[in-house]
């Protein structure tokens, strides 16, 4: 296995083709073909499905490449500090469900470092998808909750991932709503919790994970209740909007942000004893970087946001 040889491995997954690889690398694809194929040879299994449509991964192509990554950034840094004495920036990626508090952590973490020596990634997404971000070395660190409902399963996932989950701190569940919801207007000036009788006249929205929407891989805590409505979306933007044109609402921490989250909006109680920890996964083999370390450090500061 040689350097050269994982830099085309990663480079055909960029570009998911042959030909256009070649092209990018400024080698014939017949040298292309041939390197990969001694590549996989040496492996023992196949990193590519080769078809009409197109090059994609293998499931242990698709973790290879991570490691493959991985190796090559570590050698460019090498490269640059000690031979060709360039500047070359270092890379901090995070996955994260769609939280305000971990956003909001990440752009201190920005305005810390600056873009001189960083490119920076956030990710926000699925459960599936930040595991497997995590796995295969997209993101360093991934941001996601357990509770007794998903603990046994998704523990067992992220073990057979190679990965673990570090708990930063445990929270209630809260109805995050917009101020203008006559239930929220009630429960504010009562100060009493909302029951999930007084929900069913509502839409509860939650986050679509794709082909993995089961109660295991929801965003959403009491995955398994019975709702009366349901409204999925994607992304933060769609579900802020719903909760103002349709009067909807989700289950969250009840960690807010005002500067992110809005003015408009609240979390009120929900009746009910459950509880959930948020925390973060890494990679088993890796030692969290210095910037992993201060963005973890960010998102701790948030423990006092917490309502109890």
């Amino acid at each position: 296995m040689t350097l050269n040889q994982l830099k085309y491995a990663i480079a055909i997954s960029k570009e998911n083709s042959l030909n256009d690889a070649a092209k990018k690398l400024f080698i014939s694809q017949p040298s292309l073909t041939g390197a990969m194929h001694a590549l996989e040879d040496e492996l023992g299994f196949d990193i590519f499905i080769r078809s009409k449509n197109g090059i994609t991964l293998t499931t242990k192509g698709t973790e290879f490449i991570g490691y493959a990554r991985a190796v090559v950034e570590q050698y460019d840094i090498l490269d640059a500090k000690y031979v060709s004495k360039t500047n070359i920036k270092k890379h901090f990626s995070v996955s994260m469900q769609h939280y305000s508090f971990a956003v909001k952590a990440f752009i201190e973490l920005v305005k810390q470092y600056g873009y001189d020596e960083y490119e920076f990634e956030a990710h926000e997404t699925t459960t599936h998808e930040i595991i497997d971000n995590v796995k295969n070395q997209k993101s360093e660190l991934g941001l996601l909750y357990i509770n007794d409902f998903n603990k046994r399963v998704l523990l067992k996932v992220l073990s057979e991932a190679g990965l673990y989950f570090e708990p930063l701190f445990d929270c209630g569940i809260y109805v995050y709503i917009c101020k203008k919801n006559p239930l929220a207007a009630k429960k504010l000036k009562s100060g009493e919790p909302i029951t999930f009788e007084e929900l069913d006249d509502y839409p509860c929205l939650v986050f679509d994970q794709k082909e993995y929407n089961s109660a295991y891989y929801a965003e959403e805590v009491l995955s398994t209740h019975q709702y009366k409505q349901m409204i999925r979306a994607n992304d933060r933007a769609t579900m802020i909007n719903l909760m103002k044109g349709v009067n909807g609402y989700t289950l969250c921490s009840g960690i807010l942000c005002g500067d992110l989250n809005g003015k408009d909006y609240c979390a009120i109680r929900l009746d009910t004893n459950e509880r959930m920890t948020i925390g973060y996964i890494a990679r088993n083999s890796s030692i969290i970087s210095e910037i992993g370390q201060k963005y973890i450090e960010e998102i701790k500061k948030y423990e006092s946001n917490i309502l109890e």
